[in-house]
């Protein structure tokens, strides 16, 4: 023990006497995490992703023109599956941005970069259809989230944006109307990023948590003035930092096709909490939907709702009150424990978060946990951690991308720091693959062995996973900031099989109202 001590200590004074190296945005911090990364196993799923976009006819590309570094333009955009025309087979629609802030509205109307809704043709391809439909947003666009708002059967479509979001209400026949101002949705400006449906009333209609960022404006001065990050000088443009948190808004379905916004009465405004997406999840298993958001450099903030039309902050006390810069967020049941759990992708240097609900944990025991929520961050156990200090985590989902019944998990990676070499592009990233082995040994990064398309660098941002070929495995949209999206397919055998035939098997469930 005295010998293990003093090489301990000999070790790291030597450490203590070699300078650290200087970070530079954009390189690869001497290959950490693929040190960090754990070995794939030998019977890791072979399952392959292909780039099917050009096959497929989705020929989507994300902005117009040369960046004015700001911070709204190196944000955007996503995407989001819906089977609007109810088919059967699901539909793309994919947000952007019409190009730089600096552009006239005229040059905003005119610009090529403008939302797009696909239609899927049920045999591998898709049709651009969005002038029939209406709903080619041009603008600063963010998120997009479905929903059947007015129960009448059909996925109606909320976009949100930087300036004024937009409530596309469906009219069943291809076409959709814009109904923002009528349904009270329209007139509230500001830096408006994520969208969640739900009904946080059980009343039987959709309500829309919808996530401000921050309070940013046009500022010269903030594009010539520097902000420290790492060793690096940014432009305080494209700091969060340099800004106040925009406060998030609760829209409560009024029941006659209008909302009524109402997040500071049901205390979910979030203002001190620079918001970037959010869930709707029952995390303590009462009936009722609970509200996670993820934040950006403040507080994430859990709100556990009290079953009277108001919600309770227990953020610290369920202990993910996490301050890091929170950026994707993605809610399921890892370890199958029939509790929800959280994901989070975060900023350069700061490890994912796996919270652990605890609520399984405690009934195993025979612990009373009184009602009150309780996570415990288990990413680094589990392989989700270290592997990711390279990254700026955006888009994830958990997903079963090799149909053994536990739920993976897809992360978009994509820098917010400029090329050195040339300030007007953004630094390039690799998207990572996590495989689910179980509750016992977590996850594996098998990005390498799943596809060259894990192998691409692209400033990736937002990431919508669905199953459009309808042959049982899910597949998946990216959007890469300034670039050509990619519509990844999903052409896995698990390689599993029994007497020559899949051993992994799937089910899809259509469920109609009465």
């Amino acid at each position: 023990m005295v010998c293990a001590s003093l090489a301990l200590v000999a070790a790291g004074t030597v450490l203590l006497k070699r300078p650290p190296e200087k970070y530079v945005p954009g390189e690869r911090m001497a290959g950490l995490t693929e040190t960090l990364s754990r070995p794939v196993p030998p019977d890791y799923p072979r399952v392959t992703f292909v780039d099917a976009s050009q096959a497929a006819g989705v020929d989507f590309r994300h902005f117009h023109g040369t960046r004015s570094t700001q911070l709204p333009e190196d944000m955007g955009s996503g995407a989001a599956w819906g089977d609007y025309d109810g088919d059967g087979w699901l539909d793309l629609y994919v947000v952007n941005e019409a190009g730089p802030l600096t552009m006239t509205p005229q040059e905003v109307a005119t610009s090529p970069a403008h939302n797009v809704l696909y239609h899927n043709n049920e045999d591998g391809t898709f049709a651009d259809v969005t002038a029939k439909a209406g709903v080619g947003h041009r603008g600063c666009g963010m998120g997009a989230a479905w929903g059947d708002y007015d129960n009448d059967g059909r996925p109606d479509l909320f976009v949100t944006n930087y300036g004024e979001n937009v409530l596309y209400r469906n009219n069943g026949d291809g076409t959709f109307i814009d109904v923002s101002k009528t349904a009270g949705v329209a007139g509230t400006k500001g830096f408006w990023t994520g969208a969640v449906w739900g009904d946080y009333n059980r009343d039987g209609f959709l309500d829309l948590y919808v996530c401000g960022y921050v309070q940013y404006r046009y500022d010269p001065a903030n594009i010539r003035a520097k902000t420290q990050q790492y060793a690096s000088l940014v432009p305080a443009s494209l700091n969060p930092s340099t800004y106040k948190p925009e406060r998030n808004l609760l829209y409560r379905n009024d029941g006659d096709g209008t909302f009524t916004e109402v997040a500071r009465s049901a205390g979910v405004e979030n203002l001190t909490g620079r918001s970037l997406s959010a869930s709707w999840g029952d995390f303590d298993g009462d009936g009722w939907p609970d509200l996670y958001v993820a934040n950006d450099v403040s507080d994430n903030a859990m709100y556990r709702n009290r079953g009277d039309g108001t919600f309770e902050n227990v953020s610290h006390s369920a202990w993910v009150a996490d301050y890091r810069g929170a950026m994707g967020l993605a809610v399921g049941d890892w370890d199958e424990d029939e509790d929800i759990d959280i994901f989070i992708t975060h900023w350069i240097a700061q490890e994912n978060a796996l919270y652990n609900n605890m609520k399984s944990e405690y009934a195993g025991v025979g612990a009373k946990s009184g009602g009150a929520m309780r996570f415990v961050d288990v990413a680094d156990r589990f392989g989700l951690g270290q592997v990711a200090l390279d990254y700026v985590g955006w888009g994830t989902a958990f997903t079963d991308y090799d149909n053994d019944g536990r739920p993976d998990l897809f992360v978009v990676n994509g820098s917010t720091f400029q090329r050195e070499d040339d300030p007007s592009l953004l630094v390039s990233m690799r998207g990572l693959l996590f495989w689910n082995r179980g509750p016992e040994e977590g996850f594996f990064e098998v990005g390498a062995v799943s596809g060259e398309v894990f192998r691409r660098e692209v400033v990736g941002r937002g990431l919508a996973v669905g199953d459009y070929d309808n042959d049982g495995d899910p597949d998946a949209f990216v959007v890469v900031n300034g670039g050509a999206g990619m519509l990844l397919r999903n052409d896995g055998s698990t390689g599993l099989t029994t007497g020559g035939r899949d051993r992994n098997r799937w089910l899809k469930v259509r469920l109609v109202g009465g």
